[in-house]
């Protein structure tokens, strides 16, 4: 727990002087200006709004692991969950590789098994966002280049996994090498899983799923954006925060820091808004929408261990931090 606490307070660190940096680009006497100027009555709504979409990606969850025949207590599955958005600042999330311990740890199912989960999360979660920042690219004509590289990638992804006869194929060439071998039935194990969520029934479901949960998070950013500037569109807030959580994710940042950060700011700035505007009101979408993830994370994770005790190792820590299973 404490070195999970001092990851996140070191990017917390970096946050901060990200930000600081940001207002001083955008004077720091005018955004504390706009900050004023920013209805605060407004945070619960956001903040709510922010839960709907983790409660529905928490049902996203609890569907991949039914469809794995995971058999977990709703309570413990709901507080493995939301555990893991502590990690939501490491590069891509895949420090959220820690409920698969999580899980090892009390219900004794083999990481090689779970893992696959996070990840196929993350394919739906950047898949549905990059659906809505492809339809913003091609209608505003902005980020095509990136938006079809990125596209590539995700489809060559969505289509190998469920061709088993390929993906067996090489499995069973990689096995010639004595280091892949050594590991072969966990790499199954990690196949299996992976191939019976990139089916295309449980592909559909979930990116439609992961597109109406991310739904409430954009109508929270439309909210924010439309305070400062009564003329911005939905579909015009929705494809700036789209493009830059992808981008943001791609550049494998910490919580995507500083890329995020800097494409809102630009796009925002780009859509008519006062530079000082633009800088407070992605301040605010970041806090609403990412480091709001990381207290309840730590909220959540800090309940788990007094229910449950220290089951997380030195070795665990060090394996979560790097992204690794």
């Amino acid at each position: 727990m404490k070195k999970i606490s001092r990851q996140v307070f070191v990017t917390l660190v970096a946050g901060v002087i990200i930000y600081f940096l940001l207002s001083v680009y955008g004077d720091f006497t005018n955004v504390l200006d706009s900050f004023k100027r920013f209805n605060w009555i407004f945070i619960p709504l956001l903040l709510l709004l922010t839960c709907m979409n983790y409660f529905f990606r928490f049902l996203k969850w609890e569907y991949y692991l039914r469809l794995l025949g995971i058999k977990v207590e709703r309570k413990l599955s709901a507080s493995i969950f939301f555990s893991g958005l502590i990690m939501s600042v490491t590069p891509m999330k895949a420090g959220e590789f820690l409920k698969s311990y999580l899980l090892k740890q009390t219900i004794n199912e083999p990481v090689s098994k779970t893992a696959p989960v996070i990840f196929a999360e993350r394919m739906t979660d950047l898949t549905s966002l990059l659906i809505v920042g492809a339809a913003g690219g091609l209608f505003f004509n902005y980020g095509i280049n990136l938006i079809i590289i990125v596209s590539i990638i995700f489809a060559s992804i969505i289509v190998v996994i469920p061709n088993r006869n390929l993906c067996l194929g090489i499995f069973s060439y990689a096995e010639r090498m004595p280091f892949i071998k050594r590991y072969s039935h966990k790499l199954y194990n990690l196949y299996e899983s992976s191939y019976l969520m990139f089916r295309f029934k449980p592909l559909i479901l979930m990116i439609m799923l992961s597109l109406f949960s991310w739904c409430f998070e954009l109508i929270a950013v439309f909210i924010i954006l439309r305070i400062f500037n009564p003329d911005i569109s939905f579909f015009a807030s929705s494809f700036i925060f789209a493009f830059s959580t992808v981008f943001g994710a791609v550049t494998m940042l910490p919580g995507g820091l500083g890329a995020t950060e800097g494409s809102l700011t630009f796009l925002i700035m780009r859509y008519g808004f006062a530079k000082e505007s633009a800088i407070a009101s992605t301040l605010i979408i970041r806090v609403v929408t990412l480091w709001f993830a990381v207290l309840l994370g730590m909220i959540s994770l800090y309940l788990f261990q007094k229910k449950f005790g220290n089951l997380i190792t030195n070795d665990l820590i060090k394996e979560t931090q790097n992204g690794t299973v």
